[in-house]
């Protein structure tokens, strides 16, 4: 197959009903690129689902839209990083009575020889086998760190007075999705009483699960944002929520549902973790009126046709159950 060049591309996209013309859209889509841009952007969720441009200035309007809801969540989603890594960080500490890692495996990480006194035999050993895996993973993150010389690290490896590295700084170099494991290999009574520090409703969430849930459905997003992926349909979405995680939201902020299928979901999801780390109600809301003036100046500017694929029927309708909440 040979390769286009760009006005071959630009006859190629009007070929297939979609108007672009002149130096400008040229220009537009140089620099969004044909494949990122328009082959990235020309459906919703999967390839089966097409939207139904009509010209090129939909597509671009939504790339506009994909990128300015990046730019209004990535701040945000790092202040919750960071927070939530701090209020683990700190119960970690306070449980373990120690800040080496070692200590850290012993008393606030599952494995087989502190298991829940009803856990089966399987379970034990799936306990014990995770906790391996993350110390693993932890030994190699520590490894690469220090191979590429990251101050945090290195620190401690060369220098005569210390052994190992403290919890504290492990968590420096941490991702979220390995806050996410380090999470879900700790002791139940350790994963309550970093829900009880966060605040959240465990009503619902008897395995003190929703802790580590909640940060791999953030991560999702997260990740996407920083490696400047689609955001806007939510395909990086890997979670399929459990019925805590749904609970959870439906029965504090007053929700019909919750499905994290569309991005209006990961936008209260963040309202609630904001709320939760006592960020101010004025804040929080002007956060989701960004988000509502945003996608209503893309409704704006798509047919309705796409317009109606795009935005969820009912998000005006949540939003306004999550500002009343607040």
């Amino acid at each position: 197959m040979s390769y286009k060049k760009t006005d071959a591309l630009m006859r190629h996209l009007r070929d297939s009903g979609i108007a672009i013309n002149g130096a400008k859209q040229k220009r537009q889509l140089i620099n969004t690129g044909y494949f990122h841009g328009y082959k990235g952007y020309r459906f919703f969720e999967n390839s089966q689902r097409r939207l139904p441009f009509t010209s090129y200035e939909e597509v671009y309007a939504t790339i506009q839209y994909d990128s300015a809801l990046k730019s209004l969540l990535y701040g945000k989603m790092m202040f919750i990083e960071t927070a939530i890594k701090n209020i683990a960080l700190e119960s970690i500490l306070v449980n373990a009575n120690s800040e080496s890692i070692q200590d850290m495996y012993d008393k606030v990480v599952s494995g087989y020889n502190n298991a829940p006194a009803n856990a089966t035999i399987d379970q034990k050993r799936k306990m014990q086998q995770n906790k391996l895996n993350l110390q693993n993973s932890i030994q190699s993150s520590l490894a690469n760190a220090y191979k590429k010389n990251n101050p945090k690290i290195t620190h401690f490896y060369n220098n005569v007075g210390y052994s190992d590295v403290p919890i504290w700084a492990l968590f420096e170099i941490m991702t979220m999705g390995d806050l996410g494991y380090l999470l879900s290999c700790l002791t139940y009574d350790v994963r309550d009483d970093i829900s009880k520090r966060l605040g959240l409703n465990v009503a619902s969430d008897t395995d003190r699960q929703l802790i580590y849930k909640y940060i791999y459905t953030l991560k999702d997003l997260r990740n996407a944002i920083a490696h400047n992926s689609v955001v806007f349909d939510t395909r990086f979405r890997n979670i399929d929520p459990n019925s805590a995680m749904k609970q959870c939201l439906k029965l504090e902020i007053g929700l019909p549902y919750v499905n994290f299928k569309t991005i209006g979901d990961y936008i209260i999801l963040m309202s609630y973790y904001m709320k939760l780390l006592n960020v101010s109600k004025t804040e929080i809301k002007a956060f989701i009126r960004d988000f509502e003036k945003i996608t209503d100046n893309y409704k704006a500017s798509v047919n309705s046709n796409v317009a109606g694929i795009v935005i969820h029927p009912d998000l005006t309708a949540r939003m306004n159950i999550m500002k009343n909440y607040l």
